[in-house]
């Protein structure tokens, strides 16, 4: 009997329906967020996985089919990968200033700055020491230290705060400047940014506050009410029957719309950027659309 592999034969159709161009620029996004799959691969896996969820919800509402399946896959092609991005930079520049004090400790006991790469090879610095190990690795086979560096730059260019750092030790490895003094110069201008960016986090507080409980709570819970006090009215007394359903669904929409314009809003406050606002959008999509739900459920005995 002859076994047919479906899975292999659905990503080559992926890889000839979607342009190289747009699968080198994915496979270099899964390669920043860690995800240990090629881009075609997860493409696939992530539209399979939106037509059995959109599937399954369109037996109870149609339109909860359509949205589900639209919310799932943005959020597993982009916002998803997008965030494991954000967490590993988050992550990392909070290990910098440590990793640069830790390397003007080593040059200053009298070792040489490619060794005291290596050494801080084996210190727990989370994400941050695997970068530091292929760069070590890329010294060891032959490429120039300071090339070495501008490909770790390049490769976390996403982070102005990792780029710009390294660039400045870069140009102070070229120039002969002393690398402990840069370095401690560096580190400490790396905490002081990070503190400012907890501050301003801290200080946009209660307008995320407001944000997450209108567009993800208090909204939804009042436009379900809303569509039920109509569900009850309708055709009381013999007046004009409305389209029950149809209003419904336009209400989900604004629901799902206003948590999205909202998370993006809240992506500005805290992160100053329009995507950095789109892991809240999910989530308060997600969370707006049950409590609409839950709320349009309710039995007020109209």
């Amino acid at each position: 009997m002859v076994r047919v592999q479906i899975t292999p034969y659905l990503v080559k159709i992926t890889e000839k329906v979607i342009p190289k161009k747009l699968l080198k620029k994915y496979d270099l996004l899964l390669y920043s967020a860690g995800i240990a799959f090629r881009a075609s691969e997860y493409l696939l896996m992530s539209f399979l996985i939106s037509i059995i969820i959109g599937t399954v919800l369109s037996m109870l509402n149609s339109i909860y089919g359509v949205v589900a399946f639209i919310v799932t896959l943005i959020s597993t092609i982009w916002v998803y990968p997008y965030w494991r991005i954000v967490k590993r930079i988050e992550d990392m520049e909070q290990m910098l200033p440590d990793a640069f004090f830790y390397l003007a400790s080593s040059l200053r006991a009298g070792i040489s700055f490619s060794e005291a790469l290596e050494e801080l090879t084996t210190a727990k610095f989370g994400a941050l020491t695997e970068e530091f190990r292929k760069t070590v690795a890329e010294i060891k086979k032959g490429r120039p230290t300071v090339e070495a560096l501008k490909a770790f730059a390049l490769r976390n260019k996403k982070s102005p705060v990792i780029y710009r750092s390294m660039m400045i030790i870069i140009e102070a490895l070229e120039r002969g400047a002393p690398m402990a003094d840069v370095l401690v110069s560096v580190g400490n201008d790396v905490r002081e940014i990070l503190r400012i960016k907890k501050e301003r986090k801290a200080s946009t507080g209660m307008q995320t506050m407001f944000f997450i409980i209108a567009s993800g709570f208090v909204g939804p819970l009042i436009l379900g009410v809303v569509s039920q006090v109509i569900a009850g009215l309708s055709g009381v007394g013999g007046s004009v029957i409305l389209p029950i359903s149809s209003i419904k669904n336009i209400l989900l929409i604004f629901v799902a719309l206003q948590a999205i314009i909202s998370g993006i809003g809240i992506g500005v406050i805290r992160e100053g950027k329009f995507l950095g606002g789109l892991k809240y959008s999910a989530v308060l999509a997600v969370v707006g659309v049950i409590v609409f739900n839950l709320a349009g459920s309710i039995n007020l005995g109209i």
